[in-house]
């Protein structure tokens, strides 16, 4: 189903802006004319993804800039919802931050928001001009608050999630530190034998009078390979990783790494723990601010940051349009685990959707952090298995026919 992206205009004069998926621009203005607000303008994605395209600036930066570190996003976050928390208008605070802050590339996208705040464009739409700067995630974060008037609310939550994202990131980094540097070693070694070691036994291995192991072939049929197209692998494999990170950030490319990522073993059910707890934040957070639950389910899919998730629960609108409870079509869907299932059908019935939603989201995020402690003890062994193969490969590819020249003489 075609993507469009909006700004419409709320009938208490708020700017929104936004993503629908709707069969044609008709469908796409009747959404929004459903959940009372007055289109201004709808373009198709494919279009966006042109537009963006053409702006050489942006593009450089997309590929080649370097991102926010976490902890400044962190702090910007805190900082803000403090700030707020105390009174202060929008406008000053952002300007105050940017004053303060040590990053160039923050502190730019600060002074442009305020700007356009000025202007009378919302938070989240200002954010949204500056994707370079804020993860997808934290802008849908920023307009769920703004539309269920609980913009402290959900800076406190982003802050905790680019918390853990931190955590998680050093957790990883930690677990493969030591397996990364045994690896780069024995890939090392692989190269200098393929380069220098097996040309100059070449010779010899072959006017043995016996059967070259398989590990010996494969590493000469490697070092003459190596030799011969080297630079023809070095410029394919940078073309590669070059599409593939092209590929991944259209729509199709990230829908199927989105997908993908859930079904990765050991990391997919974190993900999807992870995603559950977001779920259920999000969506107590826009329930209790009285949002209605087809402009709720919208917002809780552009906060999950994952395209898979995220079309699975616009999904969901269809069957609740039809008069079809919430439980049934969440169960349908596939997406939903029975904790969660149970939890929404106990919630319609009792009219307390928002506290069992939360509470969802309390117990999958203690078992991600759980998770995330016993992740380096799941890693190493993965790496050093990988590693003895490597070295089962060289020693068997090198000293096995020396053994068998031993053995003849």
């Amino acid at each position: 189903m075609p993507r469009f992206h909006y700004r419409a205009r709320t009938s208490e004069g708020q700017l929104i802006r936004g993503e629908v998926d709707a069969d044609d621009q008709r469908g796409a203005a009747n959404y929004l004319l459903g959940i009372g607000a007055t289109p201004l303008a709808l373009e198709p994605e494919e279009d966006q993804a042109l537009h963006a395209g053409t702006d050489v600036g942006k593009l450089l930066a997309r590929y080649f800039g370097r991102p926010v570190p976490l902890q400044d996003l962190i702090i910007f976050a805190r900082h803000l919802r403090s700030l707020l928390h105390a009174g202060v208008p929008v406008v000053r605070a952002l300007r105050g931050l940017a004053d303060n802050s040590h990053n160039d590339r923050l502190r730019k996208a600060l002074v442009d928001i305020a700007a356009e705040l000025e202007g009378g464009s919302a938070l989240a739409e200002s954010m949204g001009e500056h994707r370079e700067v804020f993860p997808a995630l934290f802008i849908n974060m920023i307009r769920v608050g703004e539309q269920s008037g609980q913009i402290e609310t959900a800076l406190a939550r982003m802050a905790d999630n680019l918390e853990q994202e931190r955590q998680t990131r050093e957790r990883i980094k930690s677990a493969m530190r030591y397996p990364t540097f045994v690896l780069v070693a024995i890939v090392g070694a692989f190269l200098m034998v393929n380069l220098f070691v097996m040309p100059t036994f070449a010779q010899l291995f072959r006017s043995l009078d016996a059967e070259l192991p398989w590990a010996t072939r494969l590493l000469l049929s490697m070092s003459e390979t190596f030799q011969a197209n080297g630079l023809l692998w070095l410029v394919m494999a940078a073309g590669g990783g070059f599409f593939l990170r092209t590929y991944l950030r259209t729509d199709a490319g990230r829908l199927q790494w989105d997908q993908f990522k859930l079904h990765i073993p050991v990391v997919g059910p974190v993900l999807q723990r992870a995603l559950l707890a977001r779920f259920g934040r999000t969506f107590a957070m826009a329930l209790r601010a009285g949002v209605p639950l087809l402009a709720a389910l919208d917002s809780v899919a552009d906060a999950t940051d994952n395209r898979y998730i995220s079309r699975g629960i616009r999904g969901l609108r269809s069957g609740i349009e039809r008069g079809e409870s919430l439980h049934n079509v969440c169960r349908r869907s596939g997406l939903f685990t029975p904790m969660v299932l149970q939890m929404l059908a106990v919630g319609e019935e009792t009219g307390q959707l928002a506290d069992l939603m939360d509470q969802v989201a309390d117990f999958y995020e203690s078992e991600v952090d759980a998770d995330l402690k016993r992740l380096p003890s799941y890693i190493e062994p993965i790496m050093v298995g990988f590693i003895g193969v490597l070295v089962l490969v060289l020693a068997v590819g090198i000293f096995m026919p020396v053994w068998q020249m031993s053995s003849a003489f």
